[in-house]
């Protein structure tokens, strides 16, 4: 894909979320896919004129005059034909005006929150609503999310389809929750933003084990929760404090050749000190009030990796942390990285005992860290793991990498 392409690809991620969202809010979620149609055409459009014409100076305003022109057009034309065919409208529907879409950096702003938690609402079962969200809020193409759930096209177009019914059918509003509702709503918003980050920092998707793009699209919109009053508690702080200190170690993750360069590997200069300022600042903005979530726990984790001393405090102090991870929210990933800690805090001999209790037999990380801790005690049995490791990873990037530790250890 040449740099034009490329540009044009992030206009399109960028924006059409933005213009489906504003579309969305004046005429409703009932015409979500309208609104995604008429967003398309807006884009097929650019690409003719923009060819012939070169690329305008500001091209999103570019975009939303266009927008704007054709969902006028549109819905002028749907209340012509509405008015012919049926002519007993109700009084309400005479009434019915057609809106003027506002397209300021504040309405955005609005419509994105507000599509954010009708994405989330509970009647959309858990995957509808990360493709939702991946779609609708993100921008991204379908190939890109059956590609996310390791899925097909015909698959996630299925699940879209029946998601947005499901919407229409509820009669889910573009509205934000009552006050009183919107904490217990919130949890499912953070959690998917969380998911989305998760995908990106470590994707399973295009043989890659970074992509950014997705990474800074879940940070986005957890800013856009932090700027908004009943949205900005310490939950939400921590979240983003989490995703700070992860995204601030970016360039050190990975070489030109995309192999992944392992934490104690990773070349300290090459980490963003003011992406870790900003994760100590939502970090302490997380501190106040009295609940600990998983957030604030990750966060604390993510916080000592931006620490590249290797002390005893230091994985003591992570290992604290992930226990009281695993006693809140369990999963196979925490509880290895809970084993990984206590290596690095107690030796490797009660960690092997840990980690044998495990028996994660699918899980190649699980052998990755077998390896680890039997790497000084049996080489050849270090070497036998990372063997299984290889059999059961999921991309190219990631088997490169155990080749690579593979071919470390002498025979």
């Amino acid at each position: 894909m040449d740099q034009t392409q490329e540009s044009f690809k992030k206009l399109f991620q960028q924006e059409f979320s933005k213009m489906v969202a504003v579309i969305s809010k004046g005429y409703g979620l009932r015409n979500m896919e309208i609104a995604e149609d008429i967003v398309s055409d807006t884009f097929l459009l650019a690409t003719e004129n923009w060819k012939k014409n070169g690329v305008p100076e500001n091209p999103s305003a570019w975009l939303y005059v266009v927008a704007k022109r054709k969902t006028l057009h549109h819905f002028r034309r749907n209340k012509i034909l509405e008015t012919k065919i049926i002519p007993k409208l109700s009084a309400e529907q005479e009434r019915k005006e057609i809106v003027e879409l506002d397209f300021s950096s504040d309405n955005i702003k609005d419509s994105q929150l507000r599509m954010l938690f009708a994405v989330c609402d509970p009647v959309i079962a858990s995957e509808a609503q990360i493709g939702l969200a991946l779609r609708i809020l993100c921008g991204f193409g379908i190939d890109e999310i059956a590609d996310a759930f390791l899925s097909n096209k015909e698959t996630i177009n299925k699940r879209l389809f029946r998601a947005k019914e499901k919407l229409r059918a509820e009669n889910i509003k573009m509205e934000m929750p009552l006050e009183n509702e919107i904490e217990g709503r919130l949890d499912t918003v953070l959690h998917i933003i969380y998911l989305l980050f998760n995908e990106g920092y470590y994707s399973k998707t295009e043989n890659q084990i970074l992509r950014k793009d997705l990474c800074l699209e879940a940070m986005r919109l957890a800013v856009l929760l932090s700027e908004y009053g009943f949205t900005n508690l310490p939950k939400t702080n921590a979240l983003l404090a989490l995703m700070c200190f992860h995204s601030s170690r970016f360039d050190s993750r990975q070489t030109e050749g995309s192999f992944a360069v392992l934490y104690e590997d990773q070349n300290e200069e090459l980490w963003n000190k003011e992406l870790i300022g900003q994760g100590m600042h939502f970090l302490r903005l997380s501190a106040e009030g009295s609940e600990i979530s998983s957030y604030h726990l990750e966060a604390k984790i993510a916080y000592w990796h931006c620490i590249k001393e290797d002390s005893k405090e230091k994985w003591e102090d992570i290992l604290y942390l992930y226990n009281k991870l695993l006693m809140i929210n369990y999963s196979p990933s925490v509880a290895l990285n809970r084993t990984f800690a206590l290596y690095k805090a107690n030796g490797a001999d009660i960690a092997i005992l840990e980690a044998e209790k495990l028996k994660l037999e699918n899980n190649h990380f699980y052998f990755l860290l077998l390896a680890e801790l039997y790497r000084e005690k049996e080489p050849g049995r270090s070497k036998l793991h990372l063997e299984k490791a290889y059999s059961l990873a999921k991309t190219q990037t990631e088997k490169s990498g155990i080749l690579k530790k593979i071919d470390s250890i002498e025979s």
